[in-house]
């Protein structure tokens, strides 16, 4: 039922390993070509919107039944979509008689976040603190 998730986000021991952040080290080449697979697919506004329809759905789960009349696509190109985010690592699905449910997997997106966040206040890298900011 569950597919592999992306190695790059950290799989570790410790706070750090668990979201590794942009502003901490660079990302090593097997990290930046992982993650870069999870932002391609990310970065087509059909699959964008399916992600955004299986997160906000009550209950947690979708039918595909209930994704494909959304679009003007066909069905077996809602599937390649979907096919994509669950390579990504961000949905995982169930079969349930002649019917899939789709689920984000929320793991992925709070590593995602992790790795695009900076602590509250935390300057970058070679900057100064603005002015007025707590310590």
């Amino acid at each position: 039922m569950s597919n592999q998730e992306p190695a790059v986000l950290g799989r570790g021991d410790g706070a750090d390993a668990c979201c590794p952040e942009l502003l901490t080290a660079p990302l090593d080449e097997g990290q930046a070509v992982e993650l870069a697979k999870v932002f391609k697919a990310l970065g087509d506004p059909v699959r964008l919107r399916l992600l955004s329809m299986i997160a906000s759905r009550a209950g947690g789960e979708v039918c595909v039944c209930d994704l494909t009349p959304a679009f003007d696509l066909s069905q077996p190109t809602i599937s390649h979509h979907l096919k994509l985010l669950r390579q990504a690592g961000l949905i995982d699905f169930e079969r349930r008689g002649t019917w899939v449910y789709y689920r984000l997997v929320p793991e992925m997106t709070d590593r995602l976040a992790g790795i695009l966040s900076r602590p509250a206040g935390r300057p970058l890298p070679g900057r100064t603190a603005p002015a007025g900011a707590a310590s």
